[in-house]
C-alpha cells in the first residue's frame, strides 16, 4: 500500500479521452485487489499541459497515463526522463514524486514483450527478422524492445519514409529501411511481424499489404485491438501464422504504474481482458 497521506488519485491524459479503456482497467483492478484510490479520464488540451501537470500533485495524484497528443511533449516537461523514454522519444507513463519532481518513463515496449510471451510462449525473438510497419511513438518503442530481447534485424516500412529514416538512424545498423510498396518482399523469411500504424482500427482505412510471402511460422502482432480481431490478423491466422491480439499490450504496459501509484502489482490474466472488454 501506498504511503501517500491522502487517497491516491490517478488517470489518463489525452485529448481527446473519452474512448480510453484505461479507467475501466485501473478501476477494476483497484476493485480487485481491495485498495483505496481513482483513476480517472482527463481531457487536458496541449495550451493547458504544463500548468496541468503541474497542479495535479497538488490535488492528490499520485501519478498518470499519458497518450496522444501528449506523449512527446511531457519529455520536455517532466523533471527526470528514464533512459529508455528519452531513446523512444515519448513517455506513457508519469510518477509525481514525493519531492516535488515528475518522473516520466515509457512502458509500452515492455508492454508489448509482455504480450507476445504470454500469449505465444514459444516465441523465439533472435529466430529471425522482423518487419514494424509504421514509424510513430508506437513503432520506436516496439523496435527498441525488440532489439533488446534479440531480434538480429528489423526491417521498417512507413508511408512517409522520412519517418522512418529517423528511427534508423537512432536505433542504427540492426534496421533496414524499405518502401511501402516493398512490403511483400520484405516478408519473406520473417519471424516476427508487427503492425504498429492505425491502419485496420474501427474508423480508419484499411491494412491492405498483401501476405503472400508471408511464412506460417511467423509470429503476427498488431497493436489494434478494436477490433480485436483486425482483418492483417484474420489473413496471417488463415496462413497458419500464431497471431497475438493488441489489447495485451494495453493491459501489460498499464500493470508498471499501477504498482507505483497503488502499491500493489496487478495480474494481468483473463478475467482482466473480460474486465476491459465488457467496459
Amino acid at each position: 500500500m501506498t504511503d501517500h497521506p491522502r487517497i491516491p488519485l490517478a488517470g489518463v491524459i489525452g485529448s481527446p479521452i473519452a474512448h480510453s479503456r484505461s479507467p475501466a482497467l485501473h478501476g477494476y483492478w483497484l476493485k480487485r485487489y481491495g485498495l483505496k484510490g481513482h483513476y480517472v479520464p482527463l481531457d487536458i488540451a496541449q495550451s493547458d499541459l504544463r500548468d496541468a501537470l503541474r497542479m495535479m500533485p497538488k490535488m492528490g495524484f499520485v501519478g498518470c497515463n499519458v497518450t496522444i497528443p501528449h506523449k512527446e511533449a511531457i519529455l520536455q516537461i517532466a523533471d527526470v526522463v528514464t533512459d529508455r523514454a528519452a531513446l523512444i522519444g515519448a513517455a506513457n507513463t508519469l510518477i509525481f514524486r514525493k519531492d516535488g519532481k515528475i518522473h516520466a518513463d515509457n512502458t509500452d515496449g515492455a508492454g508489448f514483450i509482455a504480450n507476445l510471451r504470454q500469449n505465444a510462449p514459444h516465441w523465439k525473438p533472435a529466430s529471425g527478422p522482423a518487419v514494424v510497419f509504421g514509424a510513430g511513438g508506437a513503432a520506436r518503442a516496439v523496435i527498441a524492445a525488440l532489439i533488446e530481447v534479440g531480434v538480429p534485424e528489423i526491417r521498417l516500412t512507413n508511408r512517409t519514409r522520412a519517418r522512418a529514416e529517423a528511427i534508423k538512424a537512432d536505433f542504427g545498423a540492426k534496421i533496414t529501411v524499405q518502401e511501402w510498396v516493398q512490403a511483400p518482399a520484405m516478408l519473406d523469411g520473417a519471424a516476427t511481424v508487427v503492425n504498429t500504424t492505425a491502419l485496420g482500427m474501427t474508423g480508419k482505412s484499411d491494412f491492405n499489404v498483401p501476405l503472400e510471402t508471408l511464412s506460417p511460422t511467423a509470429l503476427v502482432t498488431d497493436i489494434v485491438y478494436t477490433p480485436l480481431m483486425t482483418q492483417f490478423l484474420i489473413e496471417a491466422q488463415d496462413k497458419g501464422c500464431t497471431v497475438v491480439d493488441g489489447l495485451g499490450m494495453l493491459l501489460h504496459q498499464a500493470a508498471p504504474g499501477f504498482e507505483r501509484w497503488f502499491g500493489q502489482r496487478p495480474e494481468v490474466d483473463e478475467a482482466t481482458r473480460a474486465a476491459v472488454l465488457s467496459a
